[in-house]
């Protein structure tokens, strides 16, 4: 099968790989369409992420169709339409034609979007609906969100909104990403421009000139320690970035902040695969009866080397303009 390889010299070329056979409890999927995610180029390039490189093949989230499963697999038939989070749980990266899954980390894919707008969904979605059900919010809450028009960022917002919790204050970098977060649902004096200045004191003003009471993260550095600064005594942090510098350590330490720690990554670990199916089947059911919207997507373009790379690129650039990045099989 044609597949995106990472060779020897620690570089990607594009290559054959043989096509896997799927085990006794596995499904093969013919992958129609997958996603980027920076995790991707990180792997590349960051020693803690190389650890997590379990195959030549990189890439973590896919949708595409059932063309063969081993003879314990009774939830799948050939032919059915599903998407995954394969994480490092596949037989390989979906920069490939084809991948063999566990079918316990596996979902039927909505039927009312197409395989590009499912692909898109996985990494995003699990991360966001984890936030979600672990912060047990409700409408009094006042929650500040960084990054927030990014892939987790607006699908925390609609996860939000769709449960009538409203009081969120949300920062981004351009007008084009404001528009998206005022499309989503959010009014003009919720959305605060990271660039402007005075923009702690901006941040806290849109919150009646009150701190929050939680701080979702989604950027990590600099804006860890902008989240510290603007929560109150005894608020929570939500850490999705593993990127808190030593200075919000130390202020959210000296406030008494409880600090919640994100990761899908851990239930591959211990095996705990219904986490992600159940995750992936609970999106299934919001997306399919209107109560959220699938991500906004781009196609950057097909199964190559050259798709990657121009992926990759954007990703480190940060220029998604809180469009999903999607590879077309």
């Amino acid at each position: 099968m044609k597949a995106v390889i990472l060779n020897k010299n620690g570089t990607l070329e594009d290559g054959l790989a043989e096509q896997p056979k799927p085990k006794n409890n596995e499904v093969l999927i013919q992958i129609k369409a997958s996603g980027f995610n920076p995790i991707d180029y990180q792997m590349l390039e960051n020693e803690l992420e190389r650890k997590l490189i379990s195959s030549p093949i990189l890439g973590r989230e896919l949708s595409g169709i059932v063309v063969d499963k081993g003879s314990k697999v009774t939830e799948f038939n050939i032919g059915d339409e599903v998407y995954s989070g394969s994480g490092s749980m596949g037989s390989n990266g979906t920069y490939a034609e084809y991948i063999a899954v566990p079918e316990a980390i596996v979902s039927f894919k909505p039927k009312n979007i197409s395989f590009e707008q499912a692909a898109a969904i996985p990494s995003a979605g699990l991360t966001s609906l984890q936030i979600f059900n672990r912060l047990k919010l409700n409408p009094e809450n006042t929650i500040l969100v960084t990054g927030a028009a990014g892939g987790v960022g607006s699908f925390v917002i609609k996860l939000l909104l769709a449960h009538n919790i409203r009081q969120i204050t949300a920062t981004v970098g351009s007008e084009e990403n404001r528009e998206i977060l005022l499309k989503l649902g959010l009014k003009d004096h919720q959305i605060i421009n990271y660039k402007e200045e005075n923009l702690i004191e901006n941040i806290v003003k849109a919150n009646n000139n009150q701190p929050f009471e939680y701080g979702i993260d989604l950027v990590g550095n600099t804006m860890s320690e902008l989240t510290a600064e603007a929560l109150k005594i005894n608020g929570m942090y939500v850490d999705v970035t593993a990127l808190v510098t030593k200075d919000a350590h130390e202020t959210l330490f000296n406030k008494g902040t409880l600090i919640m720690n994100i990761s899908n990554y851990t239930y591959g670990v211990v095996k705990k695969y219904e986490y992600y199916k159940n995750s992936l089947l609970t999106i299934k059911t919001l997306i399919e009866n209107g109560t959220i919207l699938p991500p906004q997507y781009k196609i950057v373009g097909n199964l190559s080397l050259d798709t990657v790379l121009q992926a990759h690129s954007i990703l480190k650039n940060n220029q998604t303009q809180g469009h999903k990045l999607i590879m077309k099989h």
